[in-house]
Parts: structure tokens; C-alpha cells; sequence
């Protein structure tokens, strides 16, 4: 009798869970909870931070 030996199913890729978007410049920014508002130089700023790679902004309201 042959010895019968089971597959092993293949191992799942690692991916980089949206680290190549946010390196080529496409980040998903939302609204810093933490520090809503800024004021700087007598502008009102929002905060944004990319809920992939964690890079902050602001931008002028």
C-alpha cells in the first residue's frame, strides 16, 4: 500500500494593507478627533490624519 499524504493549503500573501497607496501619495484622510480645531496665525485649521499610515495635515477652513 502507498503512503498518502495530505496538501497543505497554500499560505495567504502578505499584503501591505494600503502602505503602497498611502507611499505613491493616495491617503484616506478623515478628521483628527483627538485635536478637532487649530488655530494658527488667526486661520481656523482642521487636522486630518490617514487612517492607513497615520500622516497628519492641515488645511484651512
Amino acid at each position: 500500500m502507498s503512503n498518502i499524504l495530505p496538501f497543505k493549503k497554500p499560505k495567504a500573501s502578505v499584503r501591505h494593507k494600503g502602505n503602497t497607496l498611502c507611499r505613491n501619495g493616495h491617503h484616506k484622510w478623515s478628521i483628527d478627533k483627538a485635536q478637532v480645531f487649530d488655530v494658527k496665525q488667526g486661520k481656523l485649521l482642521n487636522r486630518y490624519r490617514c487612517t492607513r499610515c497615520g500622516a497628519t495635515r492641515n488645511r484651512a477652513e
